[in-house]
């Protein structure tokens, strides 16, 4: 494996990531992709056939423009298991249960009603914030399988 391939791939990954997960996401998806039963199952699986795309769209470019020795097979199974794992973090109630038995509960609650110091204004009401630490937990949750997907699709 050239560690400059994987390099490329990391950053074209995680670069398709941040534009797939923030920008290319809907309103609706965001809100409804953690909800019980087919509602939610649906929502997250749109949300994450779009993210893979836009990862693929972004991976391809790199991959044509630096003329990077990637196969199909290594990209089948460095995106599938990335899709698979985002899909199952982003269920939302799978990655509050990897916190609790991780001992993470209070990080993940952090910025959210249900931390014990959560932010308020002067009057008690919720004050605004930069995000919380479920966001940070999910982000650092996907950021390890995109190292796992370009180990993949730079070795296989």
């Amino acid at each position: 494996m050239s560690a400059a391939v994987f390099a490329a791939v990391f950053i074209a990954l995680y670069i398709g990531h941040s534009v797939g997960d923030h920008w290319v996401q809907t309103s609706h998806q965001s809100a409804t992709k953690g909800k019980p039963g087919w509602a939610g199952r649906l929502a997250d699986t749109r949300h994450v056939a779009t993210l893979t795309a836009t990862k693929l769209a972004v991976l391809l470019l790199a991959t044509t423009v630096l003329d990077l020795d990637i196969t199909v097979p290594g990209l089948v199974a460095g995106l599938g298991a990335d899709a698979l794992t985002h899909w199952w973090a982003d269920r939302r109630s799978t990655l509050a249960w990897l916190a609790r038995v991780t001992g993470q509960s209070e990080f993940y609650s952090l910025g959210s009603s249900a931390h014990p110091v959560h932010p308020v204004t002067a009057e008690g009401r919720p004050a605004g914030h930069l995000g919380t630490g479920a966001y940070a937990l999910d982000q650092s949750f996907h950021h390890l399988w995109l190292l796992v997907a370009a180990l993949i699709i730079a070795t296989v």
